[in-house]
């Protein structure tokens, strides 16, 4: 790690074998795991914890602080999971006194010029395509991918395996297993190229397709949806799933391509 052109603040945990390219940031307050490689001109502010094996970007900036005015200073920190890969120029913001942190999961690929705000909770293996944006307070599940330019509003949810079209603009939540497209943004299908990729039978994508036809495709409203399949549909782990994300969703899910 001995590059002399990098500043590491002597309060900062660095793992032995992490390597730091030339005019990096590292302040106070900060802990990085084994293998990690830090590129040139990151600055990585306090409050930072990174995994092992992650591969940083020139010119991200992690754990600035917060956006938000209500922001006073508190103790909160960034977590980046293990073997995650963040391009160049992204920034994350560290928590406030909502969630006390923002999270990236395990094996995430952040693309260049990604933007993700205080209090985000992002899963396992997510790909986040180049200028996607989060805002505050979202939560984002396992094997999500967003397209490049997609926004994100703050208080959504992303279930796990969902797919959103380049640069849309997210205002609702959006149910896992899903294809979101169009503006406003709406179902537009399962995302069955990435369920075959991750190993779901052809039995289990049918199966996800049945409930999302009786959600987004028979004219029903949500309640009357959700009352037929817990009816009529054998409970699973995916159904129950579905049916979970839709009744916690707080900001109501996004509409089907029937609904005007």
């Amino acid at each position: 790690m001995n590059q002399p052109l990098a500043y590491v603040h002597p309060g900062a945990k660095i793992a032995k074998n992490v390597v730091i390219e030339p005019f990096t940031t590292i302040h106070n307050n900060v802990v990085i795991g084994e293998g990690t490689w830090i590129g040139s001109n990151v600055t990585i502010m306090e409050g930072a914890r990174i995994g092992k094996n992650c591969n940083i970007f020139p010119g991200a900036v992690i754990s600035a602080t917060p956006q938000d005015k209500k922001f006073n200073d508190e103790d909160t920190i960034t977590e980046i999971g293990d073997n995650t890969t963040i391009r160049e120029c992204v920034t994350i913001n560290r928590g406030t006194t909502d969630r006390m942190k923002t999270k990236i999961g395990k094996n995430c690929w952040i693309m260049a010029y990604c933007h993700i705000a205080h209090d985000c909770i992002v899963g396992d293996n997510c790909i986040f395509s180049n200028n996607s944006t989060l805002a505050g307070h979202i939560n984002v599940g396992d094997y999500v991918v967003l397209a490049g330019m997609a926004a994100v509003q703050q208080f959504c949810s992303i279930g796990n395996h969902a797919f959103v079209t380049g640069g849309s603009l997210v205002r609702k939540d959006v149910p896992p297993y899903v294809k979101a497209a169009r503006e406003p943004l709406s179902y537009v299908g399962i995302n069955s190229i990435g369920l075959r990729r991750r190993g779901f039978t052809t039995d289990k994508i049918r199966e996800i397709q049945n409930i999302y036809r009786i959600l987004y495709q028979q004219n029903y409203n949500n309640t009357q949806a959700v009352a037929i399949i817990e009816a009529e549909m054998e409970a699973t782990p995916e159904r129950d799933e579905v049916l979970e994300f839709i009744k916690n969703s707080q900001r109501g899910i996004m509409k089907g391509y029937f609904s005007n």
